[in-house]
């Protein structure tokens, strides 16, 4: 279903009053509160990440000496067992050090001296200092292809498993927006899209609700004599319901009047009223394809009302269907970052307006967990389905990330792994011994690479998000 968005502006006759000190400072502390929020879930995600690894290397006998969320200095630390747990300083990640990552070197490897072997040679030497005499083969490198496969993809798997439950608990139990067919606000005259102020001067076109008698609270039950659905419309029916066909009839209907039948309490009492309504011409962008960024402009009609929205709770099979969905859009926008990153580095240094579809970064997605916290015009329930909303993306993004097939993400450990399966089973076919371990540390160069262009990406993310920020006002 496409999605649209009006490019003409209503204005209700008033301009917002002076908030009080009181309410800035509770507004602040809800902020606070929404950072904090955020933070501690972002921590929790990321160590759930490395246990859903520590928990199959355990499991397969591999030695672990560190378990730890965060990088940088050691906030906190304690052993248990043969494996040190604890938090460090800087919230944005988290690693489990597993025994014999990287394998000796292969026999015949050409010992002739390069810059590029003598850093390999040293990168394997310094991950085979922690390997000790009595470890045998409890190292990485000696456990079969599969099981390095299961320890490697774990990690993003139990952030694929937070993602579903916390869309679940969305979906289920707070449910998703939907607009009713009850009018919550008819603006008193119309508006440019680019208008300074929202209050409406003298001799400002009305707008065709307000002249037509509509008013706050009405429910439209009827159009032309038509019956309209009770249904609420949350955009993911393929046929319109409720409100979706008061919006279709009036769009349709450019300079054509169209008679509403609606439901007004007044009184205590409750009556039908026919009112007609005659829709002006209006521009709005055009989303075809649901990627939440337009495809173009269309003529529509337009009368000046705004329904009414709701929740609506969704089935447990409308889970799979809805994750799917975001993870397909989560995947196009990873392909997008590459091109995305000039514009970034503009919004960052050269004072350009930040692109609202464009990357963003923990800093900023926890500071629109504390938006959200601090918005007065939603319900605490709305609030707290944002924020798991919130948490289901960002580990969703986390799984599809990490599954990379570049090393050092886990991805990357994977496609090793298959790797060196495939080539085994060739030499076998083949009449050749089994060459052994995949040499993933031949992949070291690539991995330093990686880890720079991710530090830069994260830097340049991170001062965007502070300068530049993404917001709820947009």
């Amino acid at each position: 279903m496409s999605r649209t968005s009006s490019l003409r502006r209503s204005g209700p006759g008033s301009t917002p009053g002076a908030s009080s000190p009181e309410a800035e400072l509770s507004g602040f502390l809800l902020t606070v509160l929404g950072i904090v929020a955020f933070a501690l879930g972002l921590l929790f995600s990321i160590g759930f990440h490395e246990f859903g690894h520590f928990f199959w290397a355990r499991k397969f006998g591999m030695r672990v000496p560190q378990f730890f969320v965060g990088f940088g200095p050691t906030v906190f630390s304690r052993r248990f067992g043969e494996t040190e747990f604890g938090i460090k300083g800087i919230p944005l990640g988290g690693y489990i050090r597993i025994v014999g990552m990287i394998p000796p070197a292969e026999e015949g490897e050409s010992k002739r001296a390069t810059r590029m072997r003598s850093f390999i040679a040293e990168v394997r030497g310094q991950a085979l200092d922690d390997v000790l005499p009595t470890d045998g083969d409890r190292v990485f490198y000696k456990k079969p292809w599969w099981q390095r496969i299961i320890v490697m993809f774990a990690g993003p798997f139990h952030n694929l498993v937070l993602a579903v439950l916390f869309f679940t608990i969305v979906l289920t139990a707070f449910g998703i927006p939907g607009a009713t067919t009850t009018v919550s606000a008819v603006p008193e005259c119309v508006l440019p899209a680019d208008a300074a102020t929202r209050t409406c001067p003298e001799d400002a076109e009305p707008s065709p609700a307000a002249a037509a008698g509509i008013r706050a609270g009405d429910t439209v039950v009827a159009i032309d004599g038509r019956p309209v659905s009770s249904v609420a419309d949350t955009g993911q029916d393929d046929e319109a319901t409720g409100w979706g066909q008061v919006q279709d009839a009036i769009r349709a209907s450019i300079d054509t009047p169209v008679v509403l039948t609606v439901e007004r309490e007044e009184g205590g009492a409750t009556r039908q009223l026919d009112l007609t309504v005659t829709p002006i011409a209006n521009t709005v962008r055009v989303d075809d394809d649901g990627d939440g960024e337009a495809d173009g402009t269309r003529t529509v009609g337009y009368v000046g009302v705004q329904a009414a929205q709701t929740y609506v709770q969704q089935p447990l099979t409308a889970v799979p269907g809805f994750v799917g969905d975001y993870a397909v859009r989560a995947v196009d926008r990873l392909a997008e970052i590459p091109q995305r990153v000039p514009a970034l580095f503009r919004a960052a240094f050269l004072g350009e307006e930040r692109d609202p579809l464009g990357p963003i970064g923990v800093v900023g997605v926890g500071r629109i967990s504390g938006e959200v916290f601090a918005l007065d015009r939603i319900t605490t329930t709305e609030k707290i389905s944002t924020f798991f909303q919130l948490l289901a993306g960002m580990n969703l993004v986390l799984f599809l990330f990490n599954l990379l097939p570049i090393y050092p993400l886990d991805g990357g450990h994977v496609a090793g792994a298959l790797y060196e399966k495939a080539r085994a089973t060739v030499a076998r076919l083949r009449g050749r011994p089994d060459p052994g371990p995949f040499d993933i540390a031949r992949l070291m160069p690539v991995a330093y690479v990686v880890a720079g262009l991710f530090l830069v990406l994260s830097g340049l993310l991170f001062i965007a998000d502070i300068v530049n920020p993404i917001t709820l006002a947009g």
